[in-house]
């Protein structure tokens, strides 16, 4: 290793897996080591007070090595993986009614097949493809093809159980594929895949294609966040070492892909080589991630992707552990930062064919978001960040036994009272947690309307100095304690950083002041919004009261808000079944306009303005300003 490389790439390169959730831009100091002997240069020492500088603590991803070093790397944040169940999931029914033999374009079919004799020698691939039409009926496309693999290996099969054989095929307006060939009568398994690449989460739908159910799901964390917890800061580090960053966070999500696909095939006895077709979706960065594509144009003015409609590929050409030969199909991207994630949800939320004038959201790491009807679609996105995906928090989690998923704090005493998911012992707090939390303590007082946790009062003295406080001065700044460690599950105490409610207040402001400008530039405002759907897994579980007391959600009657869970993975499923589904996918992806947030200084000052709570402007959150009157007007009767 030359010794002006990266302490980051060094480790690397030793076989060293160092998180850099920032993607080594150096703004998030979780990658922090110790120097112990050695020459470096600091190129940044962000997030690094004088004392650590003091105690030889150094930013791996900024620091260059000068000589031979002696690095110690302390313990890492681990990303525990918790798959959403261990049990077989509930049977999920097509949304419609489906035929496997009109809406579905991958098909088996059990064929006999005349031997070849003296009388007549035609060769095999003739011999096959006849068979294959005088089964299928004439409507049956003439011009059939195979891959080369599969006629590797026709000769043999057809051999094998004397001519009696199972084609899986592809089919098309005009064409069709025989994407494998096995011995027997297979017709009884025909399996696909709809997947969904979150930022922070992968989800998979197993689905049985004869008869459309989904027979087994199974999520996890997307691998990629060990390289940055944002698109932007995984853009960054696709671009490094060459294209070796781009190669890593490609294996990382297909890794994570394979992962899940073996587990839902392992807890149904199928053999992922049944599974013949895949539908992905993903934000713009996802999928071209997912697909080797590069990324950097994305973060670039004019910011433009690489292709917005995407081939169908081969499973083996991206490494995926299902059949080789099975069909790989991305929907369409919008923009850089409307991908097929929302092109899928729209779909599958039934927003582009209402009447009604409808906000559609899905809130993520990054918030997208589509306003209007079946006659017109505006679309725009915001880096919300995964703060509300228990990322980036930091005893965040996701929504598994042992987090807390609603707070109440008493206003007197500032004590919580806490729901735990699985009414276990505490461990963290998921999005819906957070959301609860950071609403009681704005209502309660324990933050100020910036945000702020309250330490002293007006006088300048500590609060509660007769008693143990909540509220106090840890490693990090100002910090509450929801759990003390005798309650928890691990033996520590469970806080709330100043650090992370500012990583919530950024998060909530980028996603309100994105449907905001969507709002203005159509002329519309919230009255006028007749449903607000919000996709997304965490969403359908935040309680409406608390979004709209921190300003998440608008503040507009709560009969209004639908909660549609994964809309993605919803939407990816009727594309798996129904070719007319992909197609009206495609229709949404054209029909969508994309507002470009980034070429409006309006944006700036939206945001801004709702980085308080629950805003500058309390006018717009009538049912948060009157519980404030009546917190003041029950504060001075009590005087």
């Amino acid at each position: 290793m030359p010794h002006d490389a990266l302490i980051a790439d060094a480790a690397h390169d030793a076989g060293i897996d160092l998180n850099v959730p920032c993607g080594g831009q150096g703004r998030c100091g979780r990658c922090a080591v110790i120097v112990e002997s050695g020459e470096v240069r600091r190129r940044s020492t962000l997030r690094l007070s004088a004392r650590d500088l003091e105690q030889g603590y150094a930013l791996a991803c900024q620091t260059v090595i000068e000589s031979d070093l002696v690095v110690t790397i302390p313990p890492q944040e681990e990303i525990t993986r918790h798959l959403t169940t261990e049990k077989t999931a509930a049977k999920i029914s097509p949304p419609f009614a489906y035929n496997a033999r009109t809406d579905q374009n991958v098909r088996k079919y059990f064929l006999e097949i005349a031997a070849p004799s003296f009388d007549n020698n035609t060769d095999d691939w003739t011999r096959l493809r006849q068979a294959l039409r005088a089964s299928a009926g004439e409507a049956f496309p003439q011009n059939i093809t195979a891959p080369l693999t599969t006629l590797r290996k026709m000769s043999r099969v057809l051999r094998q159980d004397n001519w009696r054989v199972t084609a899986t095929v592809e089919l098309s307006d005009d064409r069709a594929q025989i994407l494998d060939l096995v011995a027997g009568d297979t017709t009884n398994a025909l399996y696909g895949a709809a997947v969904d690449i979150g930022t922070t989460t992968v989800t998979v739908y197993l689905v049985n294609l004869l008869n459309g159910e989904v027979i087994e799901t199974a999520a996890d964390y997307n691998a990629q966040i060990k390289r940055g917890e944002d698109v932007i800061s995984r853009i960054v580090f696709a671009s490094k070492n060459g294209h070796g960053g781009l190669d890593e966070l490609h294996q990382m999500v297909v890794g994570t892909i394979n992962r899940l696909v073996e587990t839902c095939a392992r807890r149904q006895h199928i053999a992922t080589d049944e599974i013949y077709k895949m539908i992905v979706v993903g934000n713009s960065t996802m999928l071209h991630l997912f697909l080797k594509l590069p990324p950097d144009q994305i973060r670039l003015a004019p910011y433009t992707t690489t292709a917005n409609f995407t081939p169908r590929v081969f499973a083996n050409e991206l490494n995926l552990k299902i059949n080789p030969h099975a069909v790989v199909q991305c929907l369409p991207n919008v923009a850089s930062f409307v991908g097929a994630d929302i092109t899928a949800g729209v779909l599958s939320s039934g927003t582009y064919a209402t009447d009604k004038l409808t906000l559609f959201l899905d809130i993520g790491t990054n918030g997208e978001m589509v306003m209007g009807n079946r006659e017109w679609l505006i679309s725009c996105a915001c880096s919300a960040g995964p703060a509300f995906e228990g990322a980036g928090v930091q005893f965040g989690m996701r929504a598994t036994t042992g987090a807390i998923e609603e707070v109440w704090i008493n206003g007197a005493t500032h004590e919580p009272t806490l729901r735990v998911i699985g009414n276990t012992k505490p461990r963290g707090l998921c999005g819906s947690g957070l959301i609860s939390l950071l609403a009681e303590m704005f209502i309660t007082g324990v933050t100020d309307k910036a945000g702020h946790i309250v330490i002293k009062d007006e006088s300048g003295r500590l609060k509660d100095k007769a008693q143990p406080s909540r509220v106090r001065n840890g490693e990090h700044g100002p910090e509450y304690v929801i759990a003390r460690a005798s309650e928890t599950a691990e033996d520590r105490d469970i806080v709330i950083t100043q650090v992370d409610i500012d990583n919530l207040l950024r998060a909530k402001a980028a996603i309100y002041a994105g449907y905001q400008m969507l709002a203005q530039s159509v002329g519309v405002n919230f009255d006028d919004v007749e449903q607000i759907l919000i996709g997304g897994s965490f969403g359908q579980y935040i309680n409406v009261e608390k979004a709209i007391q921190i300003g998440l959600l608008p503040d507009v009657p709560w009969e209004r808000f639908q909660f549609l869970g994964n809309t993605a993975a919803r939407g990816a499923y009727m594309a798996l079944l129904q070719e007319t589904a992909r197609a009206e996918v495609e229709a949404i992806a054209h029909k969508l306009t994309y507002l470009e947030l980034a070429a409006d200084n309006a944006f700036t000052d939206q945001f801004l303005a709702a980085m308080f709570l629950p805003h500058t402007d309390l006018t717009q959150f009538p049912s948060v300003q009157r519980v404030l009157i009546n917190k003041e007007t029950s504060v001075s009767g009590n005087k």
